[in-house]
């Protein structure tokens, strides 16, 4: 069997891990009878290239044929001070069987363990193959979520805001406040991705945040949302309870006028649901949180997303 070796992704690899990404995902979604996911140029997978590199610089690790020196296989690593997560992975349909994910798993997960830091991912649970790589290899499932899309008006959402709650955009002098918080529900930090959202470089990122009543500048909660012309989804966001989601929600789908952005929330949050339903939401997808380590019982209501992959 030709033989392969995993390596770290460089600055030029771009193109070739955005068409690799590109291929992949479309292959897949369209295995399952859902067309495809990605349209037009394949370079427009590169925002996931574009924006882990600007985060992570020489974090990513790529599988490469020695036959061809073609990359086979990729993998985003988004390390951070309370753990790692794992972001989207991707095999060359043609190269299937030659455990090309599960090499780059493990190098993940040896990470992880000679660091001492447990590794985090959110998984499709209609892809059972990916799914089975990750509990076979140790990962174990700690919470599901369901994918919704709400098609959003030119005008913005027809209905009113859930009342009692004032989001506000996120400052620069938030972001600590925003650690604090997801920690305290998640147990998990990603301090510098705040400053990055919030830094908002590539023009496509709007944060949202609830302030505390007692004015201490402690936060309720935060939302996410990327408007890239290529990704459009909610998240991260965290909220101590399910209506300051539904509000930190309504403020974010409004940044994404005439658009149908995606958004992850917890099966069992289910007053939350019900209010997305009744604002046109429409379920796509299922997934599941997984660890390798301890994961921290989760506590209010949190968002994930995979740009970057969240945990």
């Amino acid at each position: 069997m030709p033989t392969h070796h995993i390596r770290i992704m460089r600055p030029e690899d771009r193109a070739e891990i955005a068409r690799l990404i590109f291929h992949s995902l479309n292959a897949y979604y369209d295995s399952i009878g859902r067309g495809e996911l990605l349209k037009g140029d394949p370079l427009t997978a590169a925002v996931f290239f574009d924006v882990y590199q600007k985060l992570d610089p020489d974090e990513g690790i790529v599988a490469v044929d020695d036959d061809s020196g073609r990359i086979i296989g990729s993998c985003f690593v988004h390390p951070r001070e309370t753990h790692i997560s794992l972001g989207i992975m991707n095999v060359h349909h043609d190269h299937f069987g030659r455990k090309i994910a599960k090499k780059l798993l493990n190098a993940i997960t040896d990470r992880g363990k000679s660091e001492g830091k447990p590794v985090r991912l959110v998984s499709s649970c209609f892809n059972l193959d990916s799914y089975s790589l990750y509990t076979r290899a140790g990962f174990v499932p700690f919470t599901t979520f369901q994918d919704m899309m709400v098609e959003v008006p030119e005008g913005g959402l027809a209905h009113r805001a859930p009342e009692g709650f004032f989001p506000r955009k996120a400052t620069p002098d938030d972001a600590d406040a925003m650690a604090v918080i997801e920690r305290k529900l998640t147990g998990i930090s990603r301090r510098q991705d705040y400053d990055y959202f919030i830094r908002n470089e590539e023009a496509f990122w709007s944060v949202s945040v609830i302030e505390s009543e007692g004015g201490d500048g402690g936060l309720e909660g935060y939302l996410v949302s990327c408007g890239s012309e290529d990704f459009n989804m909610l998240g991260p966001g965290v909220a101590r309870t399910e209506a300051q989601a539904a509000a930190l929600i309504h403020a974010e789908l409004n940044v994404q006028k005439g658009r149908c952005p995606v958004l992850l929330v917890p099966v069992t949050c289910g007053d939350l649901v019900a209010q997305l339903y009744q604002w046109g939401a429409r379920n796509c997808e299922m997934h599941v949180a997984q660890s390798f380590g301890p994961a921290e019982e989760l506590k209010g209501v949190v968002m994930p997303t995979f740009l970057p992959e969240t945990g």
